[in-house]
């Protein structure tokens, strides 16, 4: 008689038959002297190492691409003119009294800086084409944009056209005031440069904020303005062939880190209540989950941390929690040093 053929099941079957239990098996081995591991071979806090190429596109006037394990996002960004005539809300910085208006907002009031991404059709099984924009899509578009103002990463200065007044308009102007003790600024701001930044994901496996974000910042760092200037016969805004486009200044290098948090909750519910040791509340912190994680976890978390002030602490521009009850200030302050190695790790790729 022919022996009997065995009946293990493969790990690629495994994973898709009780994908839990599967990663659970990774995480906690059964012999105590094998390391915990994630179904991909990384350690539970380490990361993908990132990859980054600028100047991707020919067409913009700022690209990079960015690739961090089988996650691709391609950003690029073009500037557009816009006429001061053309925002609805704007305020002049001279009013009719001669005083500066606080202008620290303009970059949000005027919407100069608009994000955009898509998730391109084959860049992971859930993205079918003909479909709308998806929840995803609008989601990370919405966090990008809040990363944007927040951070402070982009000073409004460099997106403004200024228009150079002659001695005869300084004159007249005075005149329209009435009044000899106001000082009449010699340039007025006539347009703005209005940035849209545009990403798409070539592949998603997982993680899509974190490689957006760093899309998004070696674009800007990437991304040189022509010299703009107000032509007052036309009333409209030229370019210089002459001198050079200028680089952005983008101020710091604001990294994000994101964590999925994975529970040992299933291997309780199978034990009927018998808690095995070790297990009750047993978690693990996944950093820079891939998307067979996320789809097992059901909570992130995400830190935005910028060390590049030398002779300074750490800063933290932003933390964001989403589901779960497991992540409270012990385990965050754990996270953040993480998140510092992470920071070098994207330092040294840019």
């Amino acid at each position: 008689m022919a022996a009997q053929s065995s009946l293990t099941l493969s790990s690629a079957i495994f994973s898709k038959l009780s994908p839990h239990p599967y990663l659970l098996a990774n995480l906690q081995p059964a012999n105590a002297n094998t390391p915990s591991s994630r179904t991909n071979g990384r350690q539970p806090t380490q990361a993908r190492p990132p990859a980054i190429n600028t100047s991707s596109l020919s067409h913009a006037h700022g690209s990079a691409i960015v690739r961090t394990g089988d996650t691709t996002v391609i950003c690029g960004v073009r500037g557009e003119t816009l006429s001061t005539s053309q925002i609805p809300n704007y305020r002049p910085s001279l009013s009719s009294l001669g005083n500066t208006i606080n202008t620290a907002d303009e970059l949000r009031d005027y919407d100069l800086l608009v994000p955009n991404i898509e998730l391109a059709t084959g860049c992971a099984p859930d993205f079918l084409p003909g479909v709308p924009p998806s929840t995803l899509a609008q989601t990370l578009s919405t966090r990008i944009y809040s990363l944007l103002h927040s951070s402070g990463v982009l000073d409004v200065e460099d997106l403004r056209i200024y228009h150079e007044k002659s001695q005869d308009e300084a004159d007249e102007e005075m005149q329209d005031v009435g009044e000899e003790d106001v000082d009449v600024p010699a340039r007025e701001v006539k347009a703005y440069w209005v940035l849209y930044i545009d990403l798409l994901f070539i592949s998603l496996d997982g993680n899509p904020f974190d490689a957006a974000w760093a899309a998004v910042l070696a674009a800007l760092r990437d991304t040189k303005l022509p010299r703009a200037y107000w032509d007052t016969d036309r009333e409209i805004v030229l370019c210089s062939r002459q001198e050079a486009a200028a680089p952005l200044s983008v101020s710091g290098l604001p990294v994000a880190c994101t964590a999925a948090v994975f529970t040992a909750k299933e291997r309780l519910k199978q034990s009927q209540g018998r808690n095995t040791v070790g297990e009750k509340g047993s978690f693990w912190i996944l950093v820079d989950p891939d998307r067979f994680e996320e789809s097992l976890c059901d909570e992130t978390v995400t830190v935005v941390v910028d060390s590049s002030a030398k002779g300074e602490d750490t800063k933290i521009l932003s933390i964001s929690k989403s589901g779960g009850t497991v992540v409270g200030p012990e385990v965050m302050r754990r996270f953040v040093q993480v998140a510092e190695g992470r920071w070098q790790e994207f330092r040294d790729a840019f």
